[in-house]
């Protein structure tokens, strides 16, 4: 990986030289950082961090305490996500020098295939490239065949490991400071004291319990269970079947809020979310007409590999400290949506602030909680749009509306598609939710979707005739 070079500048440097001249809570030369969770947020951070440290000839030393290998197949090896790397975060990527091989991702999605009760419609891809990634977190479902280079996770702690990084394979049992500074022990008796720790966890790990009194200010984020799972149906039939789209479901079916299916390699992931979602829920969304006819014979196959896990829906209280941040799940992520693009930001806004500023309460409100403050302004935007989406699914007038609109702008060459870059970013993840709102706040917006309802609503111009067949 080529170290990313738009971290420097003067400017930096100098703000850097000056904090830690300034107080003792600056990273010195010799200094060490732990990072608790080796998941993205933990790699990107421990990249970051050693990229940007590079650049100003400073000398850190990083462990990441990580007991997973991210080798094993099935709960073991896995991180509990739809494991979708969207569009806007695979170009970050790629400019900051970090590439996804084809072992790694295992499938580019390059449309969306809207199902309804009145009508489906595939929205192409507004640059028609299969930039969206499909990955795994791990190693595969729990009947996966092993694959030869691990998942998504492991491909970023390689890296952070080739940058210089030590990977701990210790859980971390419990944290308390010591003259100022935080104390890792971990089951063995181990114990390390650090300049910097950083919590990159997920919320279903029980590392976020190691915090009441270690971080007497900090609160932990709100949480909504959701219902990942895999079939498995063989390479074969994914791409006959599923192609190189990804299915989301706007169906009436009540405390269902947002399904999708992914397909990747022989297998495809089912990603549910919904209030008090359980069991029956997942049984009436998987009974439903419109989920059965995607699959050969509109039969539903057997679980491969599912799990029930918690995700991120408010943000955490303070999530810094002195000498201390929470970043990724465990402090603010996007509301729904690209939770890898999140750990990415809040990575990226904690390791500037630690080498360029300083790591204390102070220089994190100043430095890093700006970029989890817009996150956290973006979800209140967010929260309007998933109520719009909300009525339209418990609306067939609306949907007939919104399918008939999504329709007709794929079939134009040259459309703007308004409806469809609306509907393609919801899904997707790759605008913030405020330029989302915005669009549907220019004038033709309303005024096309109004018309289109009418439309749709009367004998000759349903939705159903135009966006049933999502191969025309």
């Amino acid at each position: 990986m080529t170290a990313p070079s738009s971290f420097l500048g003067p400017l930096a440097r100098l703000r850097g030289r000056a904090a830690r001249r300034d107080g003792s809570l600056a990273l010195q030369d010799g200094s060490r950082v732990g990072v608790i969770g080796g998941g993205p947020a933990g790699s990107f951070f421990t990249i970051f961090l050693l990229a940007m440290a590079d650049s100003l000839g400073l000398d850190l030393r990083v462990d990441i305490f990580e007991p997973r290998f991210f080798t094993h197949r099935g709960p073991a090896g896995c991180n509990h996500c739809g494991g979708i790397v969207s569009e806007s975060l695979v170009q970050m990527l790629a400019a900051e020098g970090i590439n996804l091989p084809p072992s790694v991702v295992q499938q580019g999605i390059d449309s969306y295939i809207l199902h309804t009760d009145v009508g489906d419609v595939r929205i192409q891809s507004p640059r028609d490239e299969k930039r969206i990634a499909a990955v795994y977190r791990g190693n595969g479902p729990r009947e996966s065949e092993p694959v030869e280079v691990a998942g998504f996770d492991r491909h970023l702690l390689d890296l952070s490991a080739s940058q210089g990084a030590r990977v701990v394979r210790k859980m971390a049992q419990s944290v308390e400071w010591i003259d100022g500074r935080p104390r890792v022990t971990c089951p063995d008796g181990s114990a390390t004291d650090f300049d910097l720790l950083v919590v990159a966890t997920g919320v279903n790990s029980q590392a976020m319990n190691l915090f009441s009194d270690a971080a007497h200010r900090f609160a932990a984020p709100a949480t909504q269970r959701t219902f990942i799972c895999e079939f498995r149906l063989g390479a074969d039939v994914v791409r006959a079947t599923f192609g190189t789209s990804m299915h989301v479901f706007l169906l009436d079916i009540p405390r269902l809020g947002f399904a999708a299916i992914v397909p990747k390699g022989e297998f495809v992931t089912l990603c549910l979310l919904g209030d008090d979602l359980d069991e029956t829920l997942v049984e009436n969304f998987l009974r439903s007409a419109e989920v059965q006819r995607c699959f050969p014979g509109g039969t539903i196959p057997p679980l491969a590999c599912h799990c029930y896990p918690r995700i991120n829906v408010e943000a955490a209280t303070r999530p810094f400290g002195d000498r201390i941040v929470w970043i990724g799940d465990s402090g603010v992520a996007r509301l729904y949506k690209d939770g890898i693009g999140s750990a990415y930001r809040t990575a990226k806004a904690a390791a500037k602030t630690a080498v360029f500023s300083g790591v204390s309460t102070e220089d994190f409100r100043r430095h890093f909680w700006p970029a989890c403050r817009a996150l956290d302004v973006d979800n209140m935007i967010a929260r309007v749009v998933f109520g719009v989406t909300h009525l339209i699914q418990h609306s067939s007038v609306l949907r007939r509306g919104v399918v008939r609109m999504t329709a007709r702008e794929q079939a134009q060459a040259g459309s703007d598609g308004q409806m469809s870059s609306v509907l393609w970013d919801t899904f997707t993840g790759s605008a913030p939710y405020r330029d989302i709102l915005k669009r549907t706040m220019r004038p033709q917006f309303p005024v096309m979707l109004a018309w289109n309802v009418i439309a749709g609503s009367l004998p000759f111009g349903g939705a159903s005739r135009r966006g049933r067949n999502h191969g025309e």
